[in-house]
């Protein structure tokens, strides 16, 4: 069986709810206890497909909205029936104190990336980046070029870096926990919130707003609200 989640015994599946697979399988809600876990039938041949991905991805949605949810990645399954009861009789009290904990929340992902177009603000702030700005268009080169390039690169990272951090304490008092993420290629910061769901355009605000004002120094991207992927088993 493919695994989408666990939630509370007695959530709804939501309409014309699809799954994974080709054709699409039809998830169902398998009772275990207090719990229950939201499966469908597993493909022959799971792949990381778009369509898939973004089936799994949509019925996470879905059922978040409707109340709280331990979302599994994406490619979980499980043997049989048996065996999944069995899980989740194991992990009842566990489940259900994460489920209390993430009721009436979401999570919103922030990403922190070198502000585009920033070039003009960091030489005119940076003393080194203009120096060998300068001595590269006095006596241009392979090496000038390439110390300029790194210099400017390191600048803008940094930069992003602490107007990320800025950011981060600011939001941080708007949620009720937060956690870093793995780092990703070309962002200076990845943080998850996680956020009363009452709070979002709240927050969202907050956040457009401090990206306006630092739009010089860093990029802000807002995914969310999502699943609470990132405070599962976190004790937030």
């Amino acid at each position: 069986m493919y695994v989408y989640a666990v939630v509370p015994a007695g959530t709804p599946l939501p309409a014309d709810a699809t799954g994974v697979g080709e054709p699409p399988a039809a998830p169902r809600t398998l009772r275990a206890g207090a719990l229950a876990a939201v499966v469908s039938a597993a493909p022959a041949r799971l792949r990381a497909r778009r369509r898939d991905l973004m089936a799994h991805q949509n019925l996470l949605t879905a059922l978040a909205e409707a109340g709280p949810v331990l979302p599994m990645r994406f490619g979980a399954v499980a043997p049989d029936e048996d065996a999944l009861r069995a899980q989740l009789g194991a992990a009842e009290a566990e489940h259900l104190a994460t489920l209390e904990r993430l009721a009436g929340h979401v999570e919103i992902n922030v990403k922190a990336l070198p502000a585009d177009d920033a070039l003009a603000a960091l030489v005119a702030g940076e003393p080194t980046v203009r120096r060998l700005r300068d001595a590269a268009r006095r006596r241009p080169g392979y090496e000038a070029n390439v110390r300029l390039g790194e210099a400017v690169a390191a600048a803008l990272a940094r930069r992003a870096a602490d107007a990320g951090r800025q950011a981060l304490h600011g939001l941080a008092s708007m949620a009720r926990a937060v956690t870093t993420g793995p780092d990703v290629p070309g962002c200076a910061l990845n943080v998850s919130f996680l956020v009363a769901r009452s709070d979002t355009e709240r927050f969202r605000a907050a956040a457009e707003r401090f990206a306006a004002a630092h739009r010089e120094h860093v990029e802000l991207r807002l995914a969310g609200p999502l699943p609470c992927y990132s405070f599962v088993g976190t004790g937030a």
